[in-house]
C-alpha cells in the first residue's frame, strides 16, 4: 500500500498518528487551543472551521490559517468545515463551501483539506483538483451519527472516495450495540486488504466503539483523534493517554 506524507508525517505506516482538533470560536481561542497542543503529541491538527466565528469570510479564515502555519511550523494543518448534516456546528451554501475549501487550499497555510463525500460530486471533484493542484491532500469523510451502515456499504463508500482522487477516505460511524463495533472493524480490514492502495481512517464512535480508535494498527486505520482541550467527536481520549496506549499496543505487535 501507498504511504501518504505531510511534512515529515508518514501515514499509513507504523504507529497510527494522532490528530488533535482546534475547535476555537474566537481568534483568541483558536491560539490558545494551539499554544495547548503544542504541548501534546500530536502529529497532525485539524481545524475544525466551522467552529469559527469570522468562517463566512474567507479573508478572516486565511488570516487565521496564516497564524495557525506560524504556530505550526513542522506540524501537518489539516482544514476541515464540517457540515451541520454530518455533525458540524454550521451550516452553510454548498457554493460558499467549495469556496471555502478552495481558498484555504490555495494559501499555502495548510496541509490538507477535509472534503464530505456527500457534497456533491462536481463540487467534490472541484475542490479535489483545487487541492491538488496547490500541492494540498484531500481527506475525504463520510460521518453517520445514528447508526453503522452494513460492511458492504462502508467498504463502498471508501472505495468510492478512493475512485474520487481522495489521498486518504476517512469513515466515522455511530455504533448502536458492540456488533456494530465489529462491523466497522471487519470493513476496514477487508478494505485494506482488499480494496485500498493508499491509507485509510475508520473509526466507531462513542464509549462503545472507543476501541476502534486504539486498534488502527491491526485493523489498518493510519490516524485517530484525541483531544487536547474540547473534543470534536464523542469518544475520544485525551492526547497523551492515547500515545501511550498506541505506543504500548505497537511494541507488543
Amino acid at each position: 500500500m501507498n504511504t501518504v506524507t505531510m511534512k515529515n508525517v508518514e501515514f499509513g505506516a507504523g504507529v497510527p498518528k494522532i490528530c488533535v482538533p482546534i475547535c476555537g470560536k474566537s481568534k483568541e481561542d483558536v491560539l490558545e487551543q494551539a499554544k495547548i497542543i503544542l504541548d501534546t503529541p500530536a502529529d497532525i491538527i485539524e481545524w475544525r472551521m466551522d467552529w469559527f466565528e469570522q468562517v463566512e469570510n474567507t479573508a478572516s479564515v486565511v488570516e487565521m490559517a496564516k497564524e495557525l502555519r506560524e504556530v505550526f511550523k513542522e506540524t501537518p494543518v489539516l482544514a476541515t468545515f464540517r457540515s451541520k448534516k454530518e455533525g458540524g456546528e454550521l451550516e452553510v451554501s454548498t457554493e460558499y463551501y467549495v469556496e471555502l475549501n478552495c481558498a484555504v487550499a490555495k494559501s499555502g497555510y495548510v496541509d490538507a483539506v477535509d472534503v464530505e463525500l456527500y457534497t456533491g460530486n462536481k463540487e467534490v471533484e472541484t475542490i479535489v483538483t483545487t487541492a491538488h493542484e496547490n500541492g494540498v491532500k484531500v481527506i475525504m469523510s463520510n460521518h453517520d451519527f445514528f447508526k453503522t451502515p452494513a460492511k458492504e456499504e462502508i467498504i463502498s463508500r471508501l472505495c468510492a472516495m478512493q475512485e474520487k482522487g481522495a489521498d486518504i477516505p476517512k469513515i466515522a460511524v455511530m455504533p448502536q450495540s458492540k456488533k456494530d463495533v465489529l462491523t466497522l472493524l471487519s470493513a476496514t480490514n477487508e478494505m485494506v486488504e482488499e480494496h485500498a492502495n493508499r491509507p485509510i481512517i475508520t473509526m466507531s464512535m462513542a464509549a462503545t466503539g472507543v476501541i476502534s480508535r486504539l486498534a488502527g494498527e491491526v485493523f489498518g486505520s493510519c490516524l485517530t483523534f484525541g483531544a487536547a482541550k474540547k473534543a470534536s467527536a464523542p469518544g475520544q481520549i485525551g492526547v497523551n493517554d492515547l500515545k501511550t496506549v498506541l505506543e504500548t499496543l505497537h511494541k507488543s505487535l
